[in-house]
């Protein structure tokens, strides 16, 4: 089997994150895996805990990633963002690409969970494909609204190649 290539649009994502290698990192909805990889390969006594709610997701990043897993520097759970409960309390950086949970209905609790989980000089960081540029105005309108009133400070980073927009709070 071979392993697939990371995503130019993980790549960039991932890049401007900016992850420490001491960085406490949640991803939501990690997927495939992809991203996980690239912020393991950058952590060093730093964590990662990724979640996803499908079971697949979750398998794919284990399988993916059992190095990082093997060497306690990943931790990957079938999970809803809105009930987690587990000891991650001093986050650096949350990850998320393509999870519409920020756009498509009302995430205030979500949200004031992050606020509560990232430490000061942290952010949430919410990427989205934005091949589709018609939908793009209302998922930043949304996700930067529902960010700001979470009490994250928002800005946004419109990439054109690959076509990604990164909307981020800072806390």
């Amino acid at each position: 089997m071979s392993v697939q290539t990371i995503p130019p649009r993980i790549r960039w994502a991932v890049e401007l994150m900016d992850v420490q290698p001491s960085d406490h990192v949640l991803e939501i909805g990690c997927g495939p895996g992809f991203g996980a990889e690239m912020i393991c390969e950058r952590l060093e006594t730093g964590k990662l805990f990724a979640i996803d709610r499908s079971e697949s997701g979750v398998d794919r990043t284990k399988r993916r990633c059992a190095k990082y897993v093997d060497a306690g520097r990943l931790t990957v759970r079938q999970i809803d963002l809105a009930t987690l409960r587990v000891p991650v309390k001093r986050l650096h950086k949350v990850f998320a690409f393509n999870v519409n949970l920020f756009w498509v209905r009302d995430c205030a609790d979500e949200v004031a969970l992050l606020h509560e989980r990232v430490l000061p000089g942290g952010g949430v960081y919410l990427f989205y494909d934005s091949s589709q540029r018609d939908l793009v105005p209302n998922i930043v309108r949304k996700a930067s609204l529902a960010l700001q009133q979470g009490g994250f400070r928002v800005s946004v980073v419109d990439q054109k190649a690959p076509p990604v927009v990164a909307i981020i709070g800072r806390r």
